[in-house]
């Protein structure tokens, strides 16, 4: 053994081979933190001392995942530093990577599962790259505000081309072997069994002179071979995609990145490292990156709260849906696709086919894209069974409710689907505001019965909030997560009242839309304004998108339940809408009118009548300012937040974040409601609501927030 680390082990294999070992003791993943860091320098230096003893050297992992990349939960630390200390923090790391790089013998770099961000320029410091079929590669930095800083955006225009290496930094995407190979990002693919004999196979064929592993290594040292015509073409295009997908001022260090390769392109490989780490310690900087891996780090909470939570989940090896509309076939859908059985009943036969038209479609875009075949979508489809009685009842282990939003009919429906069902099965009702105490009240087993609100569309949205009521059962909460993630979706536990957390934050915010109506805003600049924010979408759209009539029997049973805050004493915009029967997208006329595009989707307009009849609900017309349409609606949005922290419906400042970043598409670069009010300042936020507070109670600061504001806190400290 040459070198025995903790992380690192290098060792003589026959022939003067060197095997250069990634395998971090402690951890369940290599990573590049503060202690593996200090011993690949080590290392280095004992591989310099003993470099005309070695004739190759090959860079394995002894973990599932290569190299997972950078330790995220020190960057914090780092990132709170001066740019200038980052930079040379970064350069001193950089100047290892460089050494191992400028060793005198070829070096082979055998990646098996999942080689990302400092895992991925581990790589490319090799001259070669064998990858196992499963592994992916990939540079995710841009996805965490910063972009690749060891070295990843000086190697990597030189390796697979500048219109290639811009594509692969800017979007953070993962690649899969084949794409890897086509892109030059690795030189060979071979089954994962035969990755380190490979590499090893290559390097011989190096020392033997088969290979010209010098030219390979000068190809990084040496400037871009692009003359300046061809590299103003290949960046201006690249450009114009990358910022139509990324806008710069949301996403600083995509264009950081690009401004980093433009400049350094025509250096060296040492004078374009440097550049490289400049522009990353103004990335690491920003609000944008303090927030996006305050995302990544949320996201791991998330994570570990639902693991804990599982600990007494019992089995589920069927489940059944009740209600086959929209709503119950996406959960169908949902479930069939990840493998599980599901029993979909209702009581109309139009409504069953209704739901299994939703899954067969959804299933058939799959087909298209070329994610399953023809013969899968029938293998999914199978799992799904639709029935008009309870006969099958008797086996399920969880039956999640589905009909529609009105809690007398929940009531019954729930009451009489638990005289069928196993005593230990649990019954899960998919409500969006009514609260699960209320409707556990019909019940004979209140233990057994949860909440397990899905998001519409159920295929594409991420979050499942999983509610307690008062008599809940740890196991009924522990076996409902257990299901979400088993159906591929993220959940969090939240406690129970109407609305829960999503929706309870979601109607001041559409409280604070109506009343700047009211005030004489125009809907459509109020819905550029918010998009400009970093919303997908406005409150106006996004109430079409939703349904107006769906809007507004949720916002009835918000103002019952919230009355101070949610009870307007005037006619809403939505209102005058609903009663005009323009409910939206689901028949063509809204706050919008709607026509399907050539793709089949809904494609909006503005619509001159809506205009004329808001104005009868309007004190008249006014022109606000951008900045005060931000504020009066993410001070209602983000002061429900805190109420929900104070009220413990949320356990946590990351868990409230990261549900309205899932369920909400809140903009992630913002980090979440309490993210963006410590970046506002608590003291500045307590001051916004102040200055709103006429408005109306849900413009108040809450009393968690000015004890906070009076004690110099924050929620991310």
């Amino acid at each position: 053994m040459m070198y025995q680390g903790k992380s690192i082990q290098v060792s003589r294999l026959d022939g003067d081979i060197v095997k250069f070992h990634f395998n971090n003791e402690k951890e369940s993943v290599n990573k590049f933190d503060q202690a593996t860091n200090a011993e690949f320098a080590e290392a280095v230096g004992i591989l310099e001392k003993n470099a005309s003893n070695i004739k190759g050297l090959i860079v394995t992992s002894g973990k599932s995942v290569f190299i997972a990349g950078a330790d995220i939960t020190e960057f914090v630390a780092y990132f709170k530093k001066p740019a200038s200390e980052l930079e040379s923090w970064l350069l001193g790391i950089n100047d290892v990577f460089n050494r191992f790089e400028d060793l005198p013998f070829p070096k082979v770099c055998a990646i098996n599962g999942v080689a990302l961000g400092g895992g991925c320029e581990m790589t490319l410091v090799c001259e070669y790259r064998v990858m196992g079929q499963s592994a992916q590669i990939g540079l995710p930095e841009t996805k965490l505000g910063i972009f690749p800083g060891f070295g990843g955006s000086v190697r990597t225009p030189r390796i697979i081309g500048i219109d290639n290496a811009l594509e692969a930094i800017a979007t953070g995407k993962s690649h899969r072997a084949d794409e890897a190979l086509k892109l030059g990002l690795v030189d060979a693919v071979v089954s994962d069994e035969n990755v380190e004999q490979s590499a090893l196979d290559l390097v011989k064929k190096c020392i033997s002179g088969e290979l010209d592993w010098q030219a390979k290594r000068a190809e990084k040292l040496e400037p871009v071979k692009l003359n300046k015509t061809e590299q103003a073409m290949a960046f201006n295009s690249a450009k114009g995609v990358i910022f139509a997908k990324a806008n710069p001022k949301h996403y600083p260090a995509v264009a950081l990145a690009v401004e980093a390769i433009e400049n350094h392109a025509n250096l060296g490989r040492d004078e374009a490292i440097k550049i490289e780490a400049k522009n990353f310690a103004k990335a690491a900087t920003t609000p944008q990156a303090q927030a996006l891996v305050g995302v990544f780090l949320n996201d791991q909470l998330v994570k570990k709260r639902a693991k804990e939570h599982v600990k007494s989940a019992h089995d589920i090896a069927e489940m059944a849906v009740l209600g086959a509309g929209i709503m119950g076939g996406g959960i169908a859908y949902q479930s069939a696709i990840k493998g599980l059985p599901i029993i979909m009943k209702d009581i109309k036969g139009q409504q069953l086919d209704l739901g299994m038209n939703e899954a067969s479609k959804l299933l058939a875009k799959e087909v298209e894209r070329g994610k399953i075949s023809t013969a899968k979508m029938g293998e999914t489809l199978s799992k799904i069974r639709p029935t008009l009685n309870y006969g099958d009842f008797g086996t399920p282990d969880i039956v999640i409710e589905a009909v529609v939003e009105n809690e007398k009919i929940k009531k019954g429906v729930l009451g009489e689907t638990e005289n069928l069902i196993k005593d230990n099965a649990i019954l899960a009702s998919n409500t969006s505001t009514i609260s699960i105490t209320e409707l556990a009240k019909s019940l004979k087993r209140p233990e057994n019965f949860v909440g397990m609100h899905f998001f519409n569309p159920v295929h594409r949205m991420p979050l499942v909030e999983v509610i307690r009521g008062e008599k809940t059962s740890d196991e009924a909460i522990a076996t409902t997560v257990a299901l979400a993630q088993k159906m591929g979706k993220t959940p969090i536990v939240v406690n129970d009242c109407a609305g829960f957390l999503v929706n309870r934050v979601l109607f001041p915010y559409f409280g604070a839309f109506d009343l700047l109506i009211k005030h004489g805003a125009d809907f459509v600049k109020i819905d550029k304004v918010m998009e400009k924010f970093g919303w997908p979408m406005g409150p106006a759209y996004l109430l079409d998108v939703v349904g107006i009539d769906t809007g507004v029997h949720a916002s009835a049973v918000m103002a019952n339940a919230f009355p101070e805050r949610m009870n307007p004493d005037y006619k809403t915009a939505t209102t005058v809408m609903f009663e005009h029967n323009r409910l939206g997208q689901k028949n063509g006329t809204g706050f919008y009118q709607y026509e399907l595009d050539k793709k089949g989707k809904p494609k909006k307009s503005v619509d001159t009548t809506a205009y004329e009849l808001l104005k009868t609900v309007q004190d008249g017309s006014a022109d606000f300012d951008e900045q005060e349409i931000i504020d009066r609606l993410m001070v209602a949005f983000c002061t429900e937040t805190v109420r929900c922290l104070e009220d413990n419906i949320v356990a946590s400042a990351g868990e409230a974040d990261m549900a309205m970043l899932m369920g909400l598409g809140f903009p992630p670069f913002r980090g979440g409601p309490c993210r963006y009010i410590d970046q506002v300042g608590v003291k500045e936020f307590v001051a916004l609501c102040d200055k709103y507070a006429h408005l109306g109670k849900a413009y108040e600061a809450p009393q968690l927030l000015r004890d906070m504001a009076e004690r110099g806190e924050s929620f991310y400290q």
